[in-house]
């Protein structure tokens, strides 16, 4: 079993950084593959980046990539997610979430076995 809470959401002004954190419970979250998704009002739950246990393999949605850097640090138990140049359009709820099995499908939420309860990202414009 493996409990995740995710932390550093909020308010930016488009073009600014946050650094969202999602520390995780269980001693097999070195095995586990490590995702972040995102859910705008009205709008399904999105994929935005991935990581395989090791931190050797990183995927990323076409909408974030070059400005979110997934990452983890199996010794603390947390994965992490730098979002820089933010625009409105990133507005929504962050969720991480962690998939027992292999990287593949990474890009699937109902492959993930646990959730954290969001936190939201809120960029102004």
């Amino acid at each position: 079993q493996v409990q995740l809470a995710e932390s550093g959401g909020g308010l930016v002004q488009a073009g600014g950084s946050l650094r969202l954190s999602c520390a995780a419970s269980g001693r097999s979250f070195r095995s586990y593959t490590m995702g972040w998704f995102r859910q705008a009002p009205g709008k399904e739950r999105e994929f935005v980046a991935a990581i395989s246990w090791s931190g050797g393999s990183t995927n990323y949605a076409d909408s974030v990539k070059g400005r979110f850097t997934i990452s983890r640090d199996n010794a603390k138990n947390t994965v992490y997610l730098q979002m820089n140049s933010l625009k409105p359009e990133d507005t929504a709820v962050y969720y991480c979430a962690a998939k027992r099995d292999q990287y593949s499908h990474y890009d699937e939420p109902y492959r993930y076995d646990y959730w954290g309860q969001g936190t939201q990202v809120t960029v102004s414009s």
